[in-house]
């Protein structure tokens, strides 16, 4: 499976740069790309900016699984003119994928080398197809090519079902994890924390001091690639907090002076940040 931190090349989507209220932060993102020689692209035929949700996700430099981009959240006809096929956008780019009949999207998709994690949201959306768990996880084993699939309890107050916004791998070994999951009830906690300890994770925990939830979430949304890591700035108080932190996560990128916060508040104030409007691989 290839990791954020071997990735070399970043895509958004078009509307990022052509839509008004974005354009201003889009410019700051790639101002600090092309100060650093990081090459990115902007994807055609996308209805939203969310390009982390529908595009495939690479197993290898040849190999890019297409899912079925078909959340329940876009299931009202109000919202189906904000669905992006992933074919056409494929298409559009040259991009030869594999096709599976497994629904998903890819804010739940958490992968390291050798295991991904995924909220039990995905396992819901595809009961009708897979009649067990069991199932589904061999099918996705044999897909992404790797040993573990971890289904983490799904948080619904997070109707997305999606795992960027909990958690992110450090390595195969570790992963870095919003504080606030300290604050739910015991019962959630422990069946998250005991999934993770099985599968023989490492927890860091991302906790804040006069912290204002409703927004310091999002520095778990970083983009990683193998030269960067993008931080999302929110102009709060936790913004040096969580720079201090990923300094001591990421020393690698601290080194190198490769951690950098981008006011991205615009895109926080639409439930997402960094990794969500980001699509990045290896070239």
């Amino acid at each position: 499976m290839i990791t954020d931190n071997e990735t070399n090349t970043i895509y958004f989507s078009d509307l990022l740069r052509s839509e008004s209220k974005y354009s201003n932060t889009c410019k700051k993102i790639t101002d600090v790309l092309d100060s650093y020689n990081i090459k990115y692209c902007f994807l055609p035929c996308t209805k939203d900016i969310w390009a982390r949700d529908y595009m495939p996700v690479q197993v290898s430099e040849n190999k890019f699984i297409e899912y079925r981009y078909d959340p329940d959240y876009l299931q009202a006809v109000k919202y189906r003119n904000l669905k992006t096929y992933p074919d056409i956008v494929c298409e559009a780019i040259s991009l030869e994928t594999v096709k599976t009949d497994i629904i998903l999207d890819g804010g739940n998709i958490i992968k390291s080398s050798n295991a991904l994690i995924l909220t039990e949201k995905a396992y819901r959306e595809n009961v009708d197809t897979y009649k067990s768990k069991e199932e589904l996880i061999l099918e996705l084993q044999r897909l992404f090519e790797v040993e573990k699939i971890i289904f983490v309890p799904w948080d619904h107050e997070e109707i997305y079902g999606h795992a960027d916004g909990m958690l992110r791998f450090i390595d195969d070994k570790n992963v870095v994890i919003n504080g606030y999951f300290d604050e739910y009830d015991e019962i959630y906690k422990k069946k998250l924390f005991a999934t993770l300890d099985k599968n023989g994770i490492v927890l860091h925990k991302l906790k804040y001091t006069n912290g204002d939830p409703d927004r310091n979430w999002a520095y778990i949304n970083y983009l990683q690639t193998k030269d960067i890591l993008l931080l999302p700035h929110l102009s709060i108080e936790e913004d040096g907090q969580a720079l201090g932190k990923f300094l001591k996560l990421f020393p690698e990128y601290a080194s190198k002076n490769r951690i950098i916060q981008i006011d991205v508040s615009a895109i926080v104030a639409e439930n997402g940040t960094l990794n969500c409007i980001s699509w990045t691989i290896k070239k």
